[in-house]
C-alpha cells in the first residue's frame, strides 16, 4: 500500500496535471463555476482525485448555489482533515484528504442552507473524481 504522505513534489508534478498539482498540493482554488461537478446531480461517490480515497456521496451533496461543489457532510469524519487556514487575510477552515493531505476546499458553518449539519464542504472539482452508482446501488 502506497503512503501518500511520503510521496515529493516532483512525483506529485509527474502523477497530476499543472492544474490539479495547484489546487491539490499548493491549495489552490479553481475558479466559481467552471468545475465539472459543480451542477451533477447524478448518484454516486466523490473520491480524491490524487489518492483514490473516498470523500463524499452524492446524497449529501447540494446546490450552494456558490460556484463550487458543495456537501453537507463526508463519508465520514475519518476520511477528511480540517485545519485552521488564515491565508488570504481571514480565517478559514482547510478541508484536506486525511489519506494523502491534498487540498480539497474549505468547510463553513452557520451559513443557513438548512442541511442536516448547517455545514458547507466547498470542494474543488478538480480535487476529485466520481463513480456513478450501480442502478438499485447507493
Amino acid at each position: 500500500m502506497t503512503d501518500f504522505k511520503l510521496i515529493s513534489d516532483t512525483e506529485w508534478q509527474q502523477r497530476l496535471t499543472p492544474e490539479e498539482f495547484h489546487v491539490l498540493r499548493r491549495a489552490g482554488t479553481e475558479p466559481p463555476g467552471v468545475g465539472e461537478y459543480t451542477d451533477t446531480t447524478t448518484e454516486g461517490v466523490y473520491s480524491c482525485r490524487a489518492c483514490g480515497a473516498e470523500l463524499f456521496r452524492s446524497t449529501e451533496k447540494f446546490d450552494a448555489h456558490c460556484g463550487w461543489p458543495s456537501f453537507f457532510s463526508p463519508l465520514a469524519a475519518d476520511r477528511v482533515i480540517e485545519r485552521r487556514d488564515t491565508s488570504h487575510g481571514m480565517v478559514r477552515i482547510e478541508v484536506v484528504c486525511a489519506n494523502c493531505e491534498s487540498h480539497l476546499g474549505h468547510v463553513f458553518e452557520g451559513e443557513g442552507y438548512g442541511t442536516p449539519t448547517d455545514l458547507r464542504y466547498c470542494i474543488n472539482s478538480i480535487s476529485m473524481t466520481f463513480e456513478p452508482a450501480e442502478p438499485g446501488k447507493q
